[in-house]
């Protein structure tokens, strides 16, 4: 019985698999969703919503039709459990942002309903590796990016001071208070008009050229390189990420087969494995060198009826000489005589 239940399933979860694995699949999804992006934004025209709003509502419809009956297809992927469907983030997203208009707390919020049709647009990030990496780059660079913003903060929290010591005087709209100083250093972190400003500071002290020098230096190169080498990072390890991916879903494995596991737990499986061997290896010399005792008691008694280079090698395993030798040997014996 469990056979007729399960085989229907089975067959219609690699159905699933092959559609959603085809490369026009992806780009169907792509093409609902620049339509609908291209909707929304002919919706923020009067004149155009005025002759086809109600074209714009049937395309609205549609699409999300699409949408529904694609998720769908990747629910039936992971047929007989549907666990692994929600075990992945982007379908437990595109899950929420294709249900939620649906509700009826949120058909009433016009505003909120438009926030999320326009988020939809994000769902174009899971349907290609590349916009994938960058998305997940960009995450996985928020914890660095807090403490970037951190020293970004001190820095220019520093100079205000300075620059508020230095031209609050002569410039108050732009030096006047702490607040003000850093919103003029923040603005001069592109270093646009900073010739202008070098040379408005110079006309009230001279260690103007000392302050916004060692700004620029500091806080124009340093902190940019800084947060391009922690964006870069971030975006070189999410693409080691998903080729390790791509490499396990390439691999074949059947509906109830177990999730591989991770890099961290394989090293961790073969550092114990080694460390076993490690400890064994001691205990086997301790046990070959006392069994090469043991067996020297009965070689020393054997050792008046062989030679004296044979009674040194107690203990060893002595193979007998291969016949083609003995053979040279007695051949050798007869050429003598």
């Amino acid at each position: 019985m469990t056979r007729t239940v399960r085989g229907p399933l089975h067959r219609l979860a690699a159905r699933c698999q092959a559609l959603v694995g085809a490369s026009w699949f992806n780009l169907a999804s792509f093409a609902v969703v620049i339509v609908n992006a291209v909707a929304l934004g002919l919706e923020t025209y009067g004149v155009v919503v005025a002759i086809v709003g109600s074209a714009l509502r049937a395309v609205e419809y549609v699409c999300l039709t699409l949408f529904v009956l694609e998720l769908l297809v990747r629910l039936g992927a992971h047929a007989p459990t549907f666990g692994g469907f929600f075990r992945d983030r982007w379908n437990v997203f595109d899950l929420l942002i294709v249900a939620a208009p649906l509700l009826p707390g949120v058909r009433e919020n016009v505003t909120l309903l438009r926030l999320l049709r326009l988020a939809r647009i994000v769902r174009a990030f899971r349907l290609f590796p590349s916009l994938r990496v960058i998305l997940v780059g960009i995450r996985r660079s928020l914890p660095g990016l807090a403490s970037f913003l951190l020293v970004t903060a001190l820095l220019l929290y520093g100079y205000a001071m300075l620059g508020w010591m230095l031209f609050g005087t002569a410039y108050p709209e732009e030096y006047g208070s702490v607040g003000q100083a850093m919103l003029t250093l923040f603005l001069l972190l592109s270093l646009d008009g900073i010739t202008d400003t070098l040379q408005a500071g110079r006309e009230v002290t001279g260690w103007a050229v000392l302050y916004y020098v060692s700004y620029m230096v500091a806080a124009c190169y340093l902190l940019t390189n800084l947060l391009v080498g922690l964006v870069l990072t971030a975006l070189q390890e999410a693409h080691q990420d998903e080729q390790v991916a791509a490499q396990r879903g390439d691999r074949p494995t059947g509906g109830h087969a177990e999730e591989e596991p991770s890099v961290r737990e394989q090293l961790a499986r073969v550092q114990a494995i080694i460390a076993d061997l490690e400890r064994r290896l001691p205990e086997q010399e301790l046990i070959g060198t006392a069994a090469g005792r043991v067996e020297a008691a009965p070689a020393a008694s054997a050792a008046d009826a062989v030679d004296a280079g044979s009674a040194a090698e107690v203990g060893t395993l002595v193979l007998p000489k291969p016949p083609v030798q003995r053979r040279s040997r007695t051949r050798g014996r007869r050429r003598r005589r």
